[in-house]
């Protein structure tokens, strides 16, 4: 096979975006700071959206979605608690090292459990389309604390595995 016959992979291959080249012009939520990273423009994507997100020591964002997107959030650093549903009345949190998964049109909240550090989280979505649609909802005073069951990960024998204490095994949602 001749060189010709190749693709161009020095001008057409792996892309770098700097943390100080991230791009703060994407829709917002109020209570976070967007920045985009790995765009169409950025990196030539064409089927994935990534950036970061920050949320200040004890702050949370309106409710809003992402449209048909799908979301993987990546906690770098700090505590996110998520709300979700149609009056945000579910709950979960997770920690540095932790994903979390946002299906298509499902109503959300992000919120910085920590009343002193920021909360720092990589996002990615299923698209291009800088789809945000903030939402005017009523939230539930005390939402209910879901914990994810799944098949895969059986309970740990000290109780604390995804089927240890407080897990109802009726419970099969995602945060």
């Amino acid at each position: 096979m001749n060189r010709s016959s190749h693709p161009d992979w020095r001008n057409h291959g792996v892309r770098v975006v700097r943390r100080d080249q991230l791009d703060p012009n994407t829709p917002q939520t109020p209570g976070m700071a967007r920045a985009a990273a790995i765009t169409q423009a950025s990196a030539g994507a064409s089927k994935l959206w990534a950036g970061t997100v920050t949320i200040h020591p004890n702050a949370k964002t309106g409710a809003h979605h992402h449209g048909a997107l799908e979301s993987i959030i990546y906690v770098v650093e700090g505590r996110a608690r998520m709300r979700w549903g149609e009056q945000l009345e579910y709950m979960a949190e997770a920690g540095a090292g932790d994903f979390i998964f946002v299906p298509p049109y499902v109503p959300h909240q992000e919120i910085n459990a920590s009343p002193d550090a920021p909360l720092f989280c990589v996002v990615i979505r299923s698209d291009q389309e800088p789809v945000v649609i903030n939402l005017d909802i009523p939230a539930v005073e005390t939402p209910e604390q879901v914990q994810w069951v799944d098949p895969i990960h059986p309970a740990r024998a000290d109780g604390s595995g995804p089927r240890g204490e407080g897990a109802d095994d009726e419970q099969h949602h995602t945060g």
